[in-house]
């Protein structure tokens, strides 16, 4: 069975109902669980407003002020700007909106996974992403995750595509979905480096082989750009994609994030920097970075420590305390954050053991051997970004998907070792 064969009808069925099943599920803890909570003092807040304000014809201002804001990117208030028009409830409709992001994205990911490995590997990646609490848990909060992970999921899948079939119009989608997932999440941007490279290593043969990562590139770029140019007149200082860059760095570089909830972010490490109500979002930015850079120049020694906590904070092995008091803080609920964090560590290491049984070559999984390279993407740019940053399970989003899929492949494989040690687990 190859990882490229086209979705027969036996395997939509299955994966429509196991995608059913998935909305049964979130649309349920939605409407029993979530639909009458408030929104708490984080992100979601601003995705909220935003869009609330957005409605009105009031566009992309600060959460709660007159002045231009840019604090994240503008795809998410976007997307939830229609369902927050008229009176009534809007967070309980723009609950219902990113659920519906997460109902998709159960059934993208097994078509990545049929792509990658074939329809057992699809309809088991589906599977798990029905009941997968790093997945499902973002889908009735009002945040970016959800819509990240949809792009995250699609782009995959027409990675996959392009690998079979290269092609410039497989560059230019896959590149625009780059440039969307960056107006999700400011660091899916790194996708392109890593997308244009593979395109031009798998399109060998091509006529255009050279244009490949630059469309992908190229493509990026312009469907930043009208964000990017629609902030040139707004602030004082130039915006590419957010304002948030500061606030991060420097939430994530102080005596609290080195010493004490090491590798962290802590909203009191922005108090050298308050906000206030008349300065200018990209201004403040700038300031926060430049104490940030500042101090860790004057802590390079701490360094080596704190990129290690990091990364084990990415990889739940260290510093699970505070990594369940941001969750708790983001209102999820503490006993799903444990259970995705044990399914988590199942994951990953099916995923290695799926990662191997794809390059093996020599018992007909050589095309996917060099297919999986692309779910790498995703992998190291939440590696990157935890790196430069903090460790924490909303940074590790984006490689949610990569670790389904593969996990699903791993999975297969020593359930049918188990049972048949000669078949072939896809």
């Amino acid at each position: 069975m190859t990882g490229y064969e086209r979705v027969d009808r036996t395997f939509a069925i299955r994966l429509a109902v196991i995608t059913a099943i998935g909305a049964v599920w979130r649309l349920g803890y939605l409407f029993v669980v979530k639909i009458d909570d408030r929104l708490l003092l984080n992100d979601s807040l601003y995705y909220s407003i935003q869009a609330g304000r957005n409605s009105e014809g009031d566009w992309f201002r600060e959460a709660l002020t007159p002045l231009p804001g840019a604090e994240h990117g503008p795809l998410t208030s976007l997307y939830l700007t229609p369902w927050s028009l008229g009176a009534g409830d809007n967070v309980a409709w723009q609950r219902f909106a990113t659920t519906l992001l997460g109902i998709a994205t159960v059934a993208v990911i097994g078509l990545v996974g049929h792509r990658l490995a074939g329809p057992r590997v699809g309809l088991v990646a589906a599977a798990i992403a029905v009941v997968y609490p790093n997945l499902w848990i973002n889908d009735s909060l009002v945040m970016s995750e959800s819509l990240a992970l949809l792009i995250v999921a699609v782009a995959l899948l027409v990675a996959l595509d392009f690998d079979e079939r290269p092609g410039w119009g497989r560059a230019v989608v896959l590149g625009v979905l780059v440039g969307l997932g960056a107006l999700t999440r400011s660091e899916i941007a790194v996708f392109a480096v890593g997308f244009a490279g593979l395109a031009w290593w798998r399109s060998a043969g091509h006529p255009r082989r050279g244009l490949m990562p630059v469309l992908v590139i190229g493509a990026t770029l312009v469907t930043i750009a009208p964000w990017t140019l629609y902030n040139v007149g707004r602030f004082d200082r130039p915006v590419t994609l957010s304002t948030n860059d500061g606030t991060t760095l420097l939430g994530a570089n102080c005596d609290t994030t080195y010493y004490d909830d090491i590798g962290g972010w802590d909203i009191r490490c922005l108090a050298p920097v308050p906000t206030t109500e008349t300065e200018d979002a990209s201004v403040r930015s700038i300031e926060r970075r430049d104490i940030a850079v500042d101090y860790i120049g004057d802590h390079l020694g701490r360094l080596p420590v704190v990129v290690a906590a990091r990364v084990g904070r990415a990889l739940d092995l260290y510093g699970l305390d505070s990594l369940i008091a941001l969750d708790h803080g983001e209102e999820k609920a503490e006993w799903a954050v444990w259970v995705g964090i044990v399914m988590f560590w199942v994951l990953a290491l099916a995923s290695i053991v799926g990662w191997r049984a794809l390059g093996r070559a020599d018992d007909g999984l050589a095309e996917r051997s060099r297919a999986r390279w692309w779910l790498v993407v995703p992998l190291a740019a939440v590696l990157l970004t935890t790196v430069l940053f903090y460790g924490a399970h909303r940074i590790r989003a984006p490689a949610e998907p990569v670790l389904v899929v593969l996990g699903a492949v791993g999975l297969l494989v020593v359930w049918d070792r188990l049972r048949h040690p000669d078949v072939d687990p896809t």
